[in-house]
């Protein structure tokens, strides 16, 4: 398992001094390696952090676009971080991880990625029927832009990977693939949140290796529809032990763990990371 995931519900406790003008922070993220666990899982140790240090000071006047070079400058941070890391073992660290993680802003909603793992917003329109909108941008080297940015470094894309060895066009770590073109700056998306919003989902290139988008939300749902409720087994650093959670919770964790499962059945042989966050109004 060289995957790794972050979960902050409040994320205004790891501020030291909190964010001013602002009432409620999240951050969620989903981190898949490759060639080793060790990025992914930096990354899932590092990351928050790095955002927390480069997150505006004070009232902006541009709060979007200074949240959005926060999130790019953490990216950046953490991925120089590890490969300084990685530059000092023996023999030289060679692990990746791609990245996809949701910072909400009261009721705005910040995705930056990197890779292949995905984030979905599942909102319910008017007339009942759910609607899914893309939050990140799978990056491969396949891609016009990101071809053409690598072999204008020097690299080269056999096969629909870079030098014929590296699946995906950014990433944190890779440090042999830097120099060819692939990238740590990550796409942003910002996304108002509305009292229509369900769930967000994130979710590594594992499910998607065994559904597709509309099939798997269409599962999830039919999972969050049934009203029944039990208790949970809870997995905890001390051992499993029983613990009775709220019927939403114990929906919402029994729709991540059947869908991992039903990926592997439809096919993936890949790690599958599934998270989904329920979504509430102010």
């Amino acid at each position: 398992m060289q995957d790794a995931h972050v979960i902050f519900d409040d994320f205004t406790e790891e501020f030291t001094n909190r964010p001013v003008g602002i009432s409620r922070m999240c951050y969620y993220g989903v981190f898949d390696g490759h060639a080793g666990h060790r990025a992914a899982q930096f990354a899932a140790d590092h990351l928050h952090k790095n955002i927390i240090l480069k997150f505006p000071k004070g009232e902006t006047a541009n709060k979007d676009r200074e949240i959005k070079k926060c999130l790019t400058d953490a990216y950046k941070k953490t991925d120089e971080e590890f490969l300084l890391e990685a530059s000092k073992a023996s023999p030289v660290w060679k692990d990746g991880s791609t990245a996809v993680t949701a910072l909400a802003v009261d009721d705005v909603l910040y995705v930056a990625n990197l890779g292949d793992s995905r984030a979905l917003l599942c909102r319910c329109g008017d007339n009942g029927k759910t609607s899914v909108v893309s939050l990140s941008k799978d990056h491969s080297p396949s891609q016009y832009e990101e071809r053409m940015r690598i072999q204008k470094a020097g690299g080269t894309v056999r096969e629909g990977r870079v030098l014929g060895v590296l699946e995906v066009s950014r990433s944190i770590g890779d440090g042999r693939f830097k120099r060819c073109g692939v990238s740590c700056v990550p796409d942003v998306m910002r996304c108002t949140l509305t009292d229509n919003d369900r769930f967000l989902l994130l979710a590594c290139d594992g499910l998607w290796k065994g559904f597709t988008v509309d099939s798997a939300l269409k599962f999830i749902n039919n999972i969050l529809e049934n009203e029944e409720s039990e208790e949970t087994v809870l997995e905890t650093d001390r051992g499993t032990e029983d613990v009775q959670i709220d019927p939403v919770s114990a929906r919402f964790q029994d729709a991540c763990n059947k869908i991992a499962s039903e990926a592997i059945r439809n096919g993936s042989s890949d790690n599958v990371t599934v998270m989904l966050v329920s979504i509430t109004k102010q």
